[in-house]
C-alpha cells in the first residue's frame, strides 16, 4: 500500500535527520552550507524522474541528513539547557503527527482538502510577518505569534498533505518518495517549533526561580 511505503520512507528520513544532528554535535557542521545542501538535494530530488527510485531515495536521505545538521545548533542549545527537552519535543511531534495524519486517513475522502487554501494563505501571512520583522524589527509578542501560529499551520499541513497523498494515489500518483519529502518537511517544522517553545518555557521557569531566590 502506498501510504505504508510513504510512512516507512519518512521514518528512514527521520533517522537520517537524527544522524545529521548528531554529526553537528560531534563536528559542528550545521550552518549555511548544510541548509544550502538541504535545499539543493530537495530540488535535485524533485527534478529526478520517478523511474530512478534508488537515486531519489538516496537524495531524500541526504536532504534529511542536511536538514538534521542544520537543526544541530538548536539541538546544541537544548543539550546545554536540558537534554530531556529533545526527547520531549520528539515525542510531542510524533504524537501530533500520528494523531492528525491518522485523522486525515480515517476521514471521508477530500473532507479536509479545503483547508489547503487556508493554510497556504496562513503561510503567506507568516512569511510576510517574518520579512517585516526582519526589516523593521520585531517584538516578543510578534515572535510568540509567529511561533505558535507557525506550529498551528504545519499541523494543518499534515492533515492536508496526508489527504492529498491519498487523493493523488486514486489518480495514479504513486510517487512515495516525493510524498515522504512533503511530510518530512512538515514534521521538521513542527519539531523545531515545539523545541523552541520548550526551551523558551524552560528559560522562563529558570528566570522565575532566580527571582524567588533573590
Amino acid at each position: 500500500m502506498l501510504i505504508s511505503r510513504v510512512y516507512l520512507t519518512l521514518c528512514c528520513a527521520v533517522v537520517a535527520a537524527a544522524v545529521g544532528a548528531y554529526l553537528h554535535v560531534l563536528w559542528n557542521i550545521g550552518g549555511f552550507l548544510t541548509s544550502g545542501g538541504c535545499m539543493g538535494t530537495m530540488i535535485w530530488l524533485l527534478s529526478t524522474p520517478p523511474s530512478q527510485e534508488q537515486k531519489r531515495v538516496s537524495l531524500l536521505l541526504a536532504s534529511a541528513l542536511f536538514q538534521g545538521a542544520s537543526i544541530g545548533p538548536l539541538i546544541d542549545l537544548a543539550i546545554e539547557v536540558d537534554p530531556s527537552l529533545i526527547l520531549t519535543a520528539f515525542v510531542a511531534t510524533s504524537l501530533a503527527f500520528a494523531c492528525f495524519s491518522g485523522a486525515a486517513l480515517v476521514a471521508r475522502r477530500r473532507e479536509y482538502l479545503y483547508l489547503g487554501g487556508l493554510v497556504s494563505s496562513g503561510l503567506s501571512i507568516l512569511l510576510m510577518l517574518h520579512f517585516a520583522s526582519s526589516i523593521f524589527g520585531g517584538s516578543l509578542a510578534l515572535f510568540k505569534f509567529e511561533l505558535y501560529f507557525g506550529l498551528l499551520l504545519f499541523v494543518g499541513y499534515i492533515v492536508v498533505d496526508t489527504q492529498e497523498i491519498v487523493e493523488r494515489a486514486h489518480y495514479g500518483d504513486l510517487d512515495y518518495v516525493k510524498h515522504a519529502l512533503t511530510l518530512f518537511t512538515d514534521l521538521a517544522a513542527i519539531f523545531v517549533r515545539i523545541l523552541i517553545i520548550l526551551l523558551k518555557n524552560s528559560a522562563e521557569r529558570n528566570e522565575k526561580k532566580k527571582k524567588r531566590r533573590n
